[in-house]
């Protein structure tokens, strides 16, 4: 039997200690202490946060692997954490090892490779992770939401634009794509083409607007549709779609 093996469709997961989760529930509580006392985390962002959850998300509508370690650590510093959280959180992500491991049914065998050091990323499946990654990319939405509505939700973030002029609609897209990549470069962070897509909202009298969204001669694909947080969203704004799915559930 052949099997197709895309390496992008998979994650490392972390094997955490019941221990390690209760000390990073500790660290949790230390850092959105001082995030919420001087109201650094932006507004745009959504999950793991109290008071801002899906639906506080979606009303407003009406990438954690490559995490620099170093560059993480620097933000912590900048935001103002104590030396002690400093250095708590700088042996949190250190001395972490990783391999990768196949098993073949039909050989019942295993094969294992040797363990390298974890350089980039926040654990899988931790407490922790999730604030982490919204602190890493704080301040991404400050700088483009000027001329653009951003919406991030844990490491799901969409841009919402809108504009009653075709020119300055497309002038307003690029000068946010242009910025989005020398933010990516200097966060070490890469756009995936492969999972990212763009929707024209429009009404069905009105006619769509020819557009082109990318940078280094990759651009976005166009959909007529897209699911936001659960909710699917057509270009037209109809809900059939989304109450025929919910009835298929119900069913």
């Amino acid at each position: 039997m052949m099997i197709d093996v895309k390496l992008s469709k998979y994650r490392p997961v972390s094997l955490l200690t019941s221990f390690s989760k209760i000390f990073e529930t500790v660290m949790l509580r230390r850092i959105l202490k001082q995030l919420t006392k001087y109201n650094i985390l932006s507004t745009e962002k959504y999950g793991f946060r109290v008071g801002l959850r899906t639906d506080n998300a979606t009303y407003n509508l009406t990438t954690s692997d490559c995490v620099n370690h170093d560059i993480l650590l620097s933000k912590l510093e900048f935001y103002g954490i104590s030396v002690k959280d400093f250095q708590i959180h700088q042996s949190y992500l250190g001395n972490r090892y990783c391999r990768t491991a196949t098993y073949n049914d039909s050989k019942n065998s295993n094969k294992v490779s040797y363990w390298s050091r974890v350089r980039h990323g926040v654990p899988q499946g931790s407490i922790l992770g999730p604030l982490i990654f919204l602190l890493y990319i704080n301040n991404l939405t400050k700088i483009i939401n000027k001329t653009s509505a951003p919406i991030i939700f844990a490491n799901d973030t969409s841009i919402l634009f809108a504009h009653s002029n075709p020119i300055d609609f497309n002038k307003n897209i690029y000068i946010v794509f242009i910025t989005l990549k020398q933010r990516l470069r200097v966060n070490q962070l890469s756009l995936n083409f492969n999972k990212t897509n763009y929707v024209h909202f429009t009404t069905k009298r009105n006619m769509s607007v020819n557009l082109k969204i990318g940078f280094n001669n990759k651009f976005i694909t166009n959909s007529s549709y897209t699911k936001f947080l659960g909710v699917t969203m057509k270009n037209t704004l109809p809900w059939n779609n989304h109450i025929d799915l919910i009835m298929k559930k119900l069913n």
